[in-house]
């Protein structure tokens, strides 16, 4: 727990203290716009924003843990759990790198690898993978394991399981797929085509490529519909001859007479294993990044609904009642700007009650103010009485009403309102 608080507050550039506090409200079940509130004096006052930052960087890091326990486990029960992968599982600082580096210790269906593995050609494969000078002819090498009565039969046979096998061992390469996810991200294209000859509000999609970096959320969104509609088909593509020299460079040695083997095997196995798999995460990263931008866009067309002027044609202002922290105070013009701001404490005594209709008076006279909007929540008896003796001192003119609290605390804590 040390650990991932000290990690929090390194991170979001708060103090241990505060965060542990955060930490300690959210998992007693209160909510974000709760804690931004009223819990400021145990997070010295972070808004909702580091909050709700905060909050999804703690679920997203437990997870992570959890994970990487979850994996070490399921490693040690197979006996093949060293110390350097323990200590590369718990530096891990993805979901992603955790499960690269679980790769290959991942139960798996019957793959080509595992059924070559069964008919005792491992040996080999290590052997021509590790691409030693003194190394002997890959055909030669495959000779000492032809043996009929494990399916066999001839030379060609062995290298074909050999090949299969380091095909797998490349593919659960964690260093590998980082290096190729990263390349891909970068300069990988996604491409659609019309799945049938008939018109559809996707036509715009019939013949597209956009680089990756490129491209929009409502792009991926309209071109993932298309596809489950099966009116598109959709391929992420990237130059295989830009991608091939990168494997290279990491699992082909040169000066042994296996290399050409591992080039052939290394190709195989981006081809058949290594690009289908990072072109349905790349495929997925998008989605996820398309859907944020959505929602994102919801609350910007959300925006001026909720920002309309509450009275049309009148200024009002408006009393959001509190013991501890005061009554905050808001007036707006018609159109819903804000006009002025305050926070005044009559519930601390009759003499700063006094000051607070002085004060209020002030502002009603100043902006012209025709309606007061009391909140109904805490406080909210006491702030109407005191708005009673304040319109006795205003005169004529102005109205007040009680309204509804509902939604508004959660709303005054939400990524909108910061925004």
């Amino acid at each position: 727990m040390d650990k991932l608080i000290k990690l929090l507050a390194a991170e979001l550039n708060q103090p241990e203290n505060y965060v542990n506090n955060v930490v300690t409200l959210i998992d007693e079940g209160n909510t974000i716009p709760f804690i931004a509130r009223y819990r400021k004096e145990l997070h010295g006052a972070m808004d909702d924003t580091v909050l709700r930052n905060l909050e999804d960087r703690l679920n997203y890091l437990r997870n992570l843990d959890k994970r990487r326990e979850e994996v070490k486990r399921s490693i040690e029960e197979q006996g093949k759990l060293t110390e350097e992968l323990a200590a590369a599982i718990d530096n891990a600082a993805t979901l992603a790198e955790v499960e690269d580096l679980y790769r290959p210790y991942k139960q798996k269906r019957r793959t080509r690898a595992t059924v070559a593995k069964e008919k005792g050609l491992e040996p080999l494969a290590i052997l021509l993978f590790a691409q030693a000078p003194d190394c002997p002819e890959p055909s030669v090498a495959a000779a000492e394991y032809i043996d009929p009565e494990k399916g066999v039969e001839t030379g060609e046979d062995a290298l074909q399981g050999a090949n299969d096998i380091i095909a797998e061992m490349v593919s659960d390469d964690a260093e590998v797929r980082k290096l190729l996810r990263e390349y891909m991200l970068k300069h990988s294209v996604l491409t659609s085509q019309a799945a049938t000859e008939e018109d559809s509000v996707y036509r715009l999609y019939y013949d597209f490529k956009q680089p990756v970096p490129r491209l929009q959320g409502h792009q991926v969104l309209a071109i993932n519909r298309g596809e489950r509609e099966e009116l598109l088909k959709v391929a992420v593509l990237t130059e295989r001859e830009q991608s091939l020299p990168l494997l290279y460079k990491m699992v082909v040695k040169p000066g042994s007479p296996a290399t050409e083997f591992v080039r052939a095997a290394a190709e195989d196995s981006y081809d058949r294993l290594i690009y289908p798999s990072l072109e349905r995460e790349i495929r997925n990263t998008l989605t996820d990044m398309a859907n944020e931008g959505a929602i994102g866009q919801f609350a910007l067309n959300l925006k001026p609904l909720l920002m309309q002027s509450p009275v049309k044609g009148k200024v009002a202002m408006g009393l959001d009642p509190g013991y501890r922290n005061g009554c905050k105070v808001a007036v707006v013009d018609p159109t819903g700007k804000v006009l002025d701001t305050a926070v005044v404490y009559p519930t601390f005594g009759e003499k700063q009650k006094q000051e607070a209709i002085a004060k209020l008076a002030g502002l009603i006279k100043k902006h012209a103010v025709e309606v007061i909007a009391i909140g109904n929540g805490t406080a909210s008896k006491e702030t109407e009485i005191m708005t009673a003796e304040l319109l006795k001192v205003v005169g004529a003119g102005v109205s007040y009403m009680v309204v509804s609290e509902a939604g508004a605390s959660v709303y005054s804590a939400s990524k909108l309102t910061a925004e």
